[in-house]
């Protein structure tokens, strides 16, 4: 679907969406839990969706709700095969879960998730025991347990989330087990996951984020548990909000583990006026100047960086162009291509971007099918000189469905 955007001020308050993030993480803890398990304010965005149809292949019952999801835990497989959408998260969460039965199960995704590197997830698991294998390094996905527990070694350079699906996994098994990691990025999504583990009464033993010790036959406990805002999708609201607006967005918490929480330095040393009361942080349009940050722990503020930057006087760099190679797109190129098109020089010299500020013009555009890449074109056109037309502007139903509709609320003049 091609959306355009004419250039617009934007006022009033918005919610942020809910953590697709946490959400995922939940569903996968009630389907381990006994019993049921009530998930409050939950994400019903596309990766959240796929999280529940790999939970319910697992043998969990799901009944999905406004504002409340209800998990009833068990451990009977129902389906063999699972597809886990176009969820990073899900199919490296997942995976270690899986491999706790005894059946062969196969794992597949859709669309870009098929063309990322699976092979750390086979060299983990095989590692324990289990016995696991790519397609060429890709997906499909095959899994037979049970995982026994152990000693396995993983690389944390290129995503934690595989990380968070052995912790998930791993307190089930007969055995005591330990994961050792070298160089772990994105470590507050780790924090995340253990926080989430301790409410469903898992206890990990975390060394430094090098070694995690996990006692074996432990037991979840089913309870409920609120999702909180998802900083993630809020970063574009807040930048939108200094580029051309005068909004409140609510419901992100001040005291939130979530990484992409640093998306207020970045705007802090741009200079946009950012005020804070409780949970909801009023932002204005105000002059900006360039700013330096380092994303290597939150690389999903790229978009929105670049979208702020390119309102900025003079040039501005952002660290971490590494984190970028294996998402929905080569987010990288990706970044420079189509800001590019509004008239935004982009270059990138080993892992430093660096975006020259400056007048955005009118173009069409393509989101690459890439949700965040969507997102980023819509909140720079706000302020741009003429109509920016978004092509694949659906893709935002990955991760915040209700982005449109959340702009338009605001006052942004969006078309379809």
């Amino acid at each position: 679907m091609e959306r355009y955007i004419d250039p617009s001020h934007l006022k009033g308050t918005v919610k942020a969406p809910s953590s697709k993030s946490m959400t995922q993480r939940a569903i996968a803890a009630g389907l381990l839990a006994t019993g049921n398990s009530i998930i409050h304010n939950p994400s019903y965005c596309d990766d959240s969706l796929a999280a529940m149809s790999m939970a319910v292949g697992l043998g969990a019952r799901v009944e999905p709700s406004p504002d409340r999801l209800l998990i009833h835990g068990t451990g009977e497989l129902k389906e063999a095969k699972l597809n886990c959408g176009e969820s990073g998260l899900a199919i490296r969460m997942f995976s270690p879960i899986a491999a706790l039965y005894s059946e062969e199960i196969l794992i597949t995704g859709a669309n870009s998730l098929r063309k990322r590197p699976m092979k750390m997830i086979e060299e983990a698991l095989s590692q324990l025991g289990v016995q696991c294998q790519t397609t060429n390094g890709l997906l499909p996905l095959s899994i037979k347990g049970p995982l026994q527990g152990g000693k396995c070694t993983i690389d944390g350079s290129v995503s934690s989330q595989l990380l968070t699906g052995l912790l998930m996994a791993l307190p089930l098994a007969e055995k005591d087990s330990e994961v050792t990691v070298i160089n772990l990025k994105s470590s507050p999504y780790i924090d995340m996951t253990i926080e989430i583990l301790k409410d469903f009464g898992i206890n990990i033993v975390n060394e430094d984020y090098k070694h995690f010790r996990i006692s074996g036959n432990q037991k979840y406990r089913a309870c409920e548990y609120t999702v909180e805002g998802d900083w993630s999708g809020g970063a574009f609201l807040l930048v939108a909000g200094a580029i051309n607006g005068e909004i409140a967005v609510a419901g992100l918490k001040q005291s939130s583990r979530q990484s992409d929480m640093a998306v207020l330095n970045a705007l802090k040393d741009a200079g946009a006026s950012v005020k804070a009361e409780k949970d909801t942080f009023l932002v204005r349009a105000s002059e900006l100047k360039a700013f330096s940050f380092d994303a290597t722990h939150s690389p999903d503020l790229f978009p929105p960086l670049v979208a702020l930057a390119s309102y900025c006087k003079g040039t501005s760099t952002i660290k971490g162009v590494s984190r970028l190679i294996h998402k929905e797109s080569n987010r990288a190129d990706t970044i420079r291509t189509e800001f590019g098109k509004l008239g935004i020089g982009v270059e990138i010299s080993g892992d430093i971007m660096t975006i020259t500020g400056g007048r955005v013009k009118g173009a069409r555009v393509e989101s690459h099918e890439d949700h965040r890449i969507a997102m980023a074109m819509a909140v720079t056109a706000l302020k741009a000189d003429g109509r920016v037309y978004i092509k694949d502007s659906q893709s935002i139903a990955k991760s915040y469905p209700a982005f449109f509709d959340d702009l338009r609320s605001l006052g942004a003049l969006v078309y379809e």
